[in-house]
């Protein structure tokens, strides 16, 4: 490692819990441009102590098979930490184990919708979309104790994802705190301003060599429920879990409602707007989106 990335390591730890007192409760131009320039922003903490539990609670019983959703799709660690060797998400009723790596489609559980639909999350993503948002995809994301698989450079955009537009806004929520040695996220502030640098996701030696050095890396630590805002441009990456707890997090692509399926023409679960999603759970005395006393679900799933 560089002594700048270090120097960044360092002064990422020590202004770190200033920065994480409270969430920013105006989204306005200062927030647009500091998010335009580096393609991330700290949001600080969205829910209470109590609702960050409940959310762990929740993906750990989904995990265990205490909670179950038709179709949801889970995707176990491997067991050397080596992505190309990830075992393909299954549909069909999984093992009960604490060692799943991804868990996709967690707007099926009302807990989790509600936190999608929080009054803040709506205040961003329509300053930066507009009124009508939809997700690509709400997933929990978990490097397990002593282990986690490597994620290499990569910017979440590309024809691999099949869209008619490419999704451009992520909300990136710890579940656990994120450390250097936990595997936190690691990320290239101003990447984004390349555009997409290779459609197939992943950067390839000679565009990491270019846009990737280890002197402008910084790592992105973070406290349990701490909301960062990500540019899906934004080249980043992960390293495994060497501590003795899990690594925990929520990721919510947002995008703009009118996006397509490029290959069946199928749009995707709205989140804000005309036709969102309805039964997200009380976020802390706030009715989400549309919540209603039933869980239901508008069918727009791909």
């Amino acid at each position: 490692m560089s002594i700048s990335c270090v120097i960044r390591l360092l002064n990422s730890f020590i202004d770190r819990k200033q920065r994480f007192q409270m969430a920013i409760h105006n989204f306005g131009m200062s927030e647009l441009a500091r998010f335009a320039e580096e393609g991330y922003l700290r949001l600080g903490r969205v829910g209470s102590d109590e609702h960050l539990r409940a959310m762990r609670d929740r993906i750990d019983d989904i995990m265990l098979g205490k909670v179950r959703y038709e179709g949801m799709p889970m995707q176990r660690d491997t067991d050397t930490g080596e992505y190309g060797q990830l075992p393909t998400r299954t549909f069909e009723e999984s093992e009960e184990t604490l060692a799943y790596r991804r868990i996709d489609d967690l707007q099926l559980d009302p807990l989790y919708l509600g936190y999608m639909q929080h009054p803040f999350f709506r205040e961003v993503t329509e300053a930066l979309i507009g009124p009508n948002v939809s997700i690509f995809r709400a997933m929990f994301m978990n490097k397990p104790a002593e282990h986690g698989t490597h994620l290499p450079w990569h910017q979440d955009v590309g024809i691999g994802w099949g869209l008619d537009a490419n999704p451009e806004t992520t909300i990136w929520t710890a579940l656990d705190s994120a450390t250097v040695e936990n595997g936190c996220m690691q990320v290239v502030p101003g990447s984004h301003k390349h555009g997409v640098i290779n459609e197939m996701h992943f950067p390839t030696e000679e565009d990491q060599a270019r846009y990737a050095r280890d002197e402008d890396c910084i790592y992105m630590e973070a406290e349990a429920g701490e909301a960062i805002l990500l540019n899906n441009l934004l080249l980043h990456r992960s390293a495994r879990n060497s501590t003795g707890k899990p690594r925990r997090a929520f990721s919510i692509a947002y995008m703009d409602a009118s996006t397509r399926a490029v290959k069946t023409g199928e749009t995707f679960p709205v989140i804000f707007g005309e036709g969102a999603l309805t039964g997200g759970e009380l976020i802390d005395g706030a009715l989400a989106e549309g919540a209603m006393t039933e869980h239901t679900l508008r069918e727009s799933r791909h």
